[in-house]
């Protein structure tokens, strides 16, 4: 936060001015250019469309506790990671004036907090976080987005933290980024992504449990598995790319901020 991270959250997390509230009666005095075209011919009665300001921002934090996340192999495991950020990222939005919130899924959901204003409620979604023990193994991303999209009446920043392994989620968060600005953080160890020439080695799925005995000094195996993991990869950001999801790709084993820095500077671009 102390090297700049608020003023640039500031700058790339904000309100769109004002915001639609309701309709009621026009009212003599009322300026006619607010008045609800659609509403009025459909009553017979004239009605003027009510707009507030946004003065806050609500941010909602839908962090991903699947057997998966557990997984590390130095210092910290994906799901320390997913906290660190959100622990940061909480503090910082509560410093700017914002409300947050958390929702916390695996394959189901396991628990919602409603955005809220202040520090002490950033602190105490980080506290919700690291204490909160997964009853599930699996990864259900789209139920998780479904969900935010009944509950949250306004838009609002998702900050969407995963290791992405799930699948089937496509049309969830296309929905969801249009009616919210969702942000996508991939946590990830960089053991996932490299494949080292080991012997045979026998491999777990985290989430199913399925285990395979494979020979990782065979160059054409572990070739087989980086194609894979690398066409995962692909296709992960052609879909953030082509729904307009701002994202960022986070390690275990490197420092979380200087992404987070890469990917304010990337939103401060677009946004203009």
């Amino acid at each position: 936060m102390e090297s700049g991270l608020v003023g640039e959250y500031r700058s790339v997390v904000r309100g769109r001015g004002v915001e639609f509230d309701e309709v009621r009666p026009y009212a003599d005095g009322d300026d006619v250019r607010s008045i609800d075209w659609n509403v009025t011919a459909r009553t017979g009665e004239p009605f003027v469309k009510k707009h507030v300001e946004e003065r806050e921002q609500t941010v909602v934090f839908a962090v991903d506790v699947s057997a998966s996340v557990l997984y590390g192999t130095r210092s910290n495991r994906k799901r320390d990671l997913e906290a660190e950020v959100c622990c940061v990222l909480g503090v910082t939005a509560a410093a700017n004036g914002d409300r947050t919130g958390l929702l916390i899924f695996s394959d189901r959901i396991e628990r919602f907090v409603p955005p809220a204003r202040g520090s002490r409620h950033a602190l105490a979604i980080a506290r919700s976080l690291l204490s909160h023990e997964s009853e599930g193994r699996g990864t259900d991303i789209g139920a998780a987005l479904e969900m935010l999209n009944r509950v949250l009446r306004r838009r609002a920043v998702v900050f969407l933290v995963s290791d992405f392994l799930g699948t089937g989620f496509e049309r969830p968060l296309a929905t969801t980024a249009r009616r919210h600005d969702v942000v996508a953080l991939t946590v990830l160890d960089r053991r996932e992504t490299e494949v080292p020439s080991v012997g045979v080695a026998r491999l777990e799925d985290a989430e199913t449990g399925e285990r395979v005995v494979a020979d990782l000094s065979d160059d054409r195996v572990r070739a087989a598995i980086r194609e894979r993991i690398d066409d995962a990869t692909r296709t992960r950001e052609r879909l953030f790319a082509r729904i307009g999801v701002d994202s960022a790709t986070l390690y275990t084993n490197e420092p979380y901020d200087t992404g987070l820095h890469r990917l304010f500077a990337r939103r401060a671009a677009r946004l203009g």
